[in-house]
């Protein structure tokens, strides 16, 4: 398996639903998530599918074969995921979890992949009887798992006795920046909502040359975190549209087009005339069946094919929730995220420009050695949290 051509398939995967997510989901409201984290869930899902409906499953991850996702699951593990925090690098963690009703052990193929590819925990749960109790154990596991940032994956009461299969996964990131800010340089401006207002938030800046690219109506930032020490760079980037009114069209053109990113990214350090990015904080829940079901992902929702995970049982998934927390400051960024699905039986470079984002932009989470996302959002108004 080529990695790289993996991941660029399944950052096409994620942009489709960041698309969806961004322009109906929430287009009226901060928001991130991490599409890394509901792939690991559909990859589990896929696993134990089988027929159309896991024809379904990979051609919406655009992967090839449930070989492959086991694969990049195994190699994202590895190679994407693995802490750096003893180095210098990012805290990373990351972390699969499966509760399965007590009556219902899990077929050995299926567990096989459960525990090598996907490195999940194995819990067995008393659903008929202790619903709520399982509701709770899995939302803690979360928060454990996410460093305190995502306390209810599982809303209140979406678990109930009639559920007899969970899977969760956590991911969990801390990086510092590379030039960190100055808090004493950073001072209240205008940002311009899109409705044509404008609120007061903390501006940071810096004097620093900055990663910059200019393209047609947009600017791209890249902003590195500190690396340890291994290959791996991760940074966040932000897509910043000329016009305050911009950011739709912008989501638009970068969630439509195969290998944007790639193709935008900018890579070169310039000299900035004014440089501006506000400090922001966000944190997000959706249930991502509704979305996924509209971009034509239905038969896992729908019963029947899910056929390879246990015996003598029509499972179906029921829901798919997921929240992720992110903060931007002076010192760098720290993002989480959790996904749950409930199964129910049944380039240009100018020599100088300025980079001023008192406008609504688009930024992402990415580790620039594979190519992988780790994190999609907006941000509409910073004030919002």
């Amino acid at each position: 398996m080529d990695l790289r051509e993996s991941i660029a398939n399944q950052t096409d995967a994620a942009l489709a639903l960041s698309k969806q997510v961004l322009l109906t989901g929430a287009k009226d409201s901060n928001l991130v998530f991490s599409p890394l984290s509901i792939h690991m869930v559909l990859g589990l899902i896929a696993a134990g599918s089988a027929g159309p409906t896991q024809d379904q499953l990979l051609s919406f991850l655009k992967a090839k074969s449930t070989d492959h996702l086991h694969s990049l699951a195994s190699q994202l593990l590895l190679v994407v995921l693995a802490d750096d925090s003893a180095t210098g690098g990012p805290k990373l963690s990351f972390a699969n979890g499966i509760w399965i009703d007590k009556s219902l052990p899990l077929r050995p193929s299926f567990q096989q992949v459960v525990d090598a590819s996907y490195k999940a925990t194995t819990n067995f749960a008393d659903f008929k009887t202790k619903a709520i109790e399982v509701t709770s154990e899995v939302n803690t596991w979360a928060e454990k798992e996410t460093s305190g940032l995502i306390k209810e994956v599982l809303p209140a009461g979406s678990v109930d006795n009639s559920a007899q299969l969970i899977f969760v996964n956590a991911l969990y990131f801390k990086g510092a920046w590379n030039d960190k800010f100055d808090s004493s340089k950073t001072k209240d401006s205008d940002f311009f909502l899109l409705n044509g207002n404008s609120v007061q938030v903390p501006f940071m800046t810096s004097e620093n040359e900055q990663i910059l690219a200019a393209h047609d109506g947009f600017k791209v930032l890249g902003l590195p975190y500190k690396q340890g020490e291994d290959k791996r760079q991760f940074s966040i980037y932000l897509f910043l549209p000329d016009a305050r009114d911009g950011l739709p069209a912008l989501v638009q053109k970068v969630c439509s087009e195969s290998g944007f990113l790639d193709r935008h990214l900018p890579y070169k350090k310039l000299k900035v005339r004014e440089f501006r990015i506000p400090r922001f904080k966000i944190s997000f829940g959706f249930e991502a069946s509704e979305d996924l079901k509209k971009l034509g992902l239905v038969l896992p929702f729908s019963g029947g094919g899910l056929t390879q995970m246990v015996d003598s049982v029509n499972l179906y998934v029921a829901r798919i929730f997921h929240k992720s927390f992110i903060e931007v400051n002076e010192e760098g960024t720290e993002a989480a995220a959790a996904s749950a699905a409930i199964m129910f039986g049944s380039v240009r470079f100018p020599k100088k420009i300025d980079f001023v984002a008192d406008h609504p932009f688009l930024f992402l989470v990415r580790e620039d050695m594979t190519g992988t996302v780790l994190f999609v959002g907006q941000v509409l108004n910073p004030l919002a949290s």
